[in-house]
């Protein structure tokens, strides 16, 4: 079973690669004023939600402790910027506060990753 969580876990890292990559490659065009949202994260979004739930189907399924807070605001934070990434794919321009709210989230939600213990 650890190697299937395993799996997930670099599945889920993939994600916010992929999702992060794509705010910083548009970070130039940002401040341009020409960013938008491209493809990869939105699919980086969606690789992290539906990982993310498994991950925890598994934890849960070992009987390893799940800080249920912790993925609540996890989850919420994810949910929002796969809203704002998901309404605004089909933009030519997205305003810079709403790209850089994108990168802000994705940025907390992995130090709320890493640093929440």
């Amino acid at each position: 079973m650890d190697v299937v969580t395993n799996i997930f876990v670099g599945l889920h890292i993939i994600g916010i690669a992929s999702l992060l990559g794509g705010f910083l490659t548009q970070m130039k065009a940002m401040s341009a004023g020409t960013a938008r949202f491209v493809p990869a994260m939105l699919h980086g979004a969606l690789t992290m939600l539906v990982t993310g739930i498994v991950l925890v189907g598994l934890n849960q399924a070992q009987d390893h402790t799940v800080n249920n807070i912790k993925i609540g605001i996890k989850m919420a934070v994810l949910v929002v910027i796969l809203a704002l990434v998901y309404v605004k794919r089909d933009e030519e321009k997205v305003a810079k506060p709403l790209f850089g709210a994108v990168g802000g989230l994705t940025v907390a939600n992995i130090f709320i990753a890493v640093l929440w213990t």
